[in-house]
């Protein structure tokens, strides 16, 4: 088996794709964290839909790069969904998943209007449930996606504290002077990439999978904010490189072996927390 690993590693395709997986794993664990503890943990399942409708206008419109309608208009509706969810008559559960399934909706309904191949259902169960298009990625790609990465990482790492504060107690940080409307922005903009950059990965269906798992399997195991962080981003990364080389191997789907060996991690961590007395007791 070894030998067949060290083969497939030979080949460019395969080192692109685990670099993609590897820095998207991150970032999302990253921000995983923070939007467990404030209680958005569904955003990620809420954002893909609608990143999945924006998809589809762009399959229809013929984009050659759907990027361009697909960031922004899940950028949009992340920013609504996070500054003003929970002042407005509508709370942030119901709005994510008022928005999440009405996008869902309109996404499959323009594909079946105006498909743009023959094989609609494959289409279809390819973008919800991920597809093969990372074992495909272009140099170009991998760079976006490496430049993307970086950028999250370094926007978490520069604004750390701040993101600390209004992750725990908003109205403290504002007393204290904390810009809370600004972080509470950029961290929106932050997942909507993150999860632009995930649908390829695992699909519309299991993006928030990749940040969940993490962050709730370093919770069982951590008590501080910063271990909990780092200790999410250990996980999230050897999960997903575990994941994708198993799938290689095995010739299974690469989005859901990923998330299958992100839930066998959390098993395995609320098991070994609740023995030792993790963050749980």
């Amino acid at each position: 088996m070894l030998n067949r690993l060290f083969l497939f590693l030979q080949y460019p395709f395969v080192r692109y794709a685990l670099i993609a997986v590897v820095l998207i794993a991150l970032c999302s664990s990253l921000l995983g964290v923070t939007l467990v503890l404030k209680r958005f943990s569904y955003i990620g399942d809420g954002l893909s839909h609608v990143a999945f409708g924006a998809m589809s206008v762009a399959a229809v419109m013929n984009l050659t790069n759907n990027m361009l309608l697909v960031l922004p208009v899940t950028i949009i509706c992340a920013v609504l969904l996070l500054r003003t969810g929970q002042r407005a008559k509508i709370k942030g559960d119901a709005a994510i998943a008022m928005i999440s399934v009405a996008a869902l909706a309109f996404g499959y309904l323009i594909m079946n209007l105006f498909p743009t191949s023959s094989n609609l259902a494959g289409d279809v169960c390819t973008t919800l449930f991920g597809s093969t298009s990372i074992l495909t990625l272009t140099r170009d790609e991998v760079w976006l996606c490496i430049a993307l990465s970086v950028l999250v990482a370094l926007v978490f790492v520069l604004f750390y504290n701040r993101i600390f504060a209004v992750t725990f107690d908003e109205n403290f940080a504002k007393a204290t002077g904390v810009k809370a409307e600004a972080y509470n922005l950029l961290i929106a903009v932050i997942t909507a990439v993150i999860i632009v950059l995930a649908m390829n990965l695992v699909g519309s269906l299991l993006i928030s999978a990749l940040v969940v798992f993490p962050a709730l399997s370093a919770m069982r195991l951590c008590r501080s904010f910063r271990g909990v962080t780092v200790c999410s981003a250990v996980f999230a990364v050897l999960c997903a490189f575990s994941g994708i080389i198993i799938s290689i191997l095995a010739g299974t789907p690469v989005g859901s072996t990923i998330v299958a060996t992100d839930a066998v991690a959390f098993v395995t961590c609320n098991c070994v927390g609740s023995i030792t007395g993790g963050i749980g007791r």
